[in-house]
């Protein structure tokens, strides 16, 4: 395990046994909602993990190199920017898969794209919210958002 990690589990091991120390009994309701939320978060986390993975082992390197690789360019940034901004993924998913990706040769311009346009751009839940926040605004944010995000992926591949 990461030395990181490690001192993550035991400082969240601490914070809990000084709450445990001041009162019990909201610990204690704490931790079970903690461990519900948790249940919750694991079956489609496990599911998602299993299908990039099935989805990585299907794809050879060379085709990720030649798609989303350094010399990919312009068609690269593209092809990640629409890719993410079509998924629905949890952020805390995709780093794992973004890891796997930098791995088999995509480079970091097309990681940053896709990592943002995934984060900030809504295609999927785009009618959702513009039911709430009406479609001009809705369609204004998500095409900002793409923008920024090619922005953002060209900064990282001239800064990396």
């Amino acid at each position: 395990m990461f030395p990181n990690i490690i001192f993550l589990w035991i400082f969240g091991l601490i914070i809990v046994l000084i709450s445990y120390y001041f009162d019990k009994e909201k610990t204690k309701n704490g931790v079970k909602k903690g461990l519900k939320i948790f249940k919750g978060l694991i079956s489609p986390f496990l599911s998602i993990m299993v299908l990039a993975s099935f989805l990585l082992a299907l794809v050879p390197p060379e085709i990720i190199e030649q798609y989303l690789g350094s010399n990919s360019g312009i068609l690269g940034v593209i092809i990640s920017a629409i890719i993410g901004s079509i998924t629905l993924i949890p952020a805390f998913i995709v780093y794992p898969i973004a890891s796997e990706l930098l791995r088999r040769g995509a480079s970091y311009m097309v990681i940053a794209t896709f990592i943002t346009t995934l984060l900030m751009v809504g295609v999927v839940t785009y009618p959702l919210e513009s039911k709430y926040f009406g479609k001009e605004v809705a369609l204004v944010r998500n095409v900002l958002n793409f923008i920024a995000a090619i922005i953002i992926g060209f900064a990282i591949g001239v800064i990396i």
